[in-house]
């Protein structure tokens, strides 16, 4: 099955981490200005998820959202979170890691394409 999000081996170990120093965790893929567009990292229960917010699927147990008009820029392409060293979002709480996540991404094929448009 094809998933919309996936993360690194070094972002599953980060997300672990972060698990057992906050408990449990989300994301949700910033479009905004302060941080750019970047996945950020919060203890769950900490932002609303509104009804124009989208699960994209979960990554090392932690749901995985974006907003639904930024979603129509990206459904052509799987996100790839990863992780680098450095500063993160100023609210993103891998940011006192010394580390922060970041988005890659890839097109789909036209068969993957296909089999998401089925699941939808």
């Amino acid at each position: 099955m094809v998933e919309r999000v996936i993360a690194t081996e070094a972002a599953l170990a980060l997300i672990e981490q972060l698990k057992k120093k906050h408990g449990p965790i989300i994301f949700h893929q910033s479009g905004g200005c302060c941080d750019g567009s970047s996945p950020m990292c919060y203890p769950e229960g900490d932002l609303i998820i509104g009804d124009n917010d989208i699960l994209l699927g979960e990554i090392g147990g932690a749901k995985f959202y974006m907003h639904k008009t930024q979603f129509e820029y990206w459904k052509h392409t799987q996100l790839i979170i990863d992780v680098v060293d450095g500063r993160g979002g100023m609210f993103s709480l891998e940011s006192v890691e010394g580390k922060r996540f970041l988005t890659r991404s890839r097109a789909y094929t036209s068969e993957e394409l296909a089999e998401l448009n089925q699941v939808s």
